[in-house]
């Protein structure tokens, strides 16, 4: 079992910035792919970024440039820095652990656990 609590969301303009931590506990985190995806009202849920167990990553073209996401072993811990948001950006932002370790890791399929979800709203 993975419990994760995601933090950090919040009301910001357009052109700011926030920073999404995703906190876990229970089974090893360090060699997990760890992912980020968001879900605005009436879409469905979208990959917003990835980062393996080396630390690789990938990105949804959408964030590309403007988000970086990072990870913290020792903190059990993944972030989501957040620059240059757009109103586009608005949604829940949910982290989840990965499933597999080869793959494109942009589906929820390859995914075994997930956070409850932190609001992100970009005023225009």
């Amino acid at each position: 079992q993975v419990q994760l609590v995601e933090s950090g969301g919040g009301l910001v303009q357009a052109g700011g910035s926030l920073r999404l931590s995703c906190a876990a506990s229970g089974r090893t985190f360090s060699f997990a792919g760890m992912g980020w995806f968001r879900q605005a009202p009436v879409k469905e849920r979208e990959f917003v970024a990835h980062i393996s167990w080396s630390g690789s990553t990938n990105y949804a073209d959408s964030v590309k440039g403007r988000f970086t996401i990072s990870r913290d072993n020792a903190k059990n811990t993944v972030y989501l820095q957040m620059n240059s948001l757009k109103p586009e950006d608005t949604a829940v932002y949910y982290c989840a652990h990965g499933r597999v370790v080869t793959g494109t890791h942009r589906y929820s399929s390859e995914y075994d656990y997930w956070g409850q979800g932190t609001q992100v709203t970009v005023s225009s």
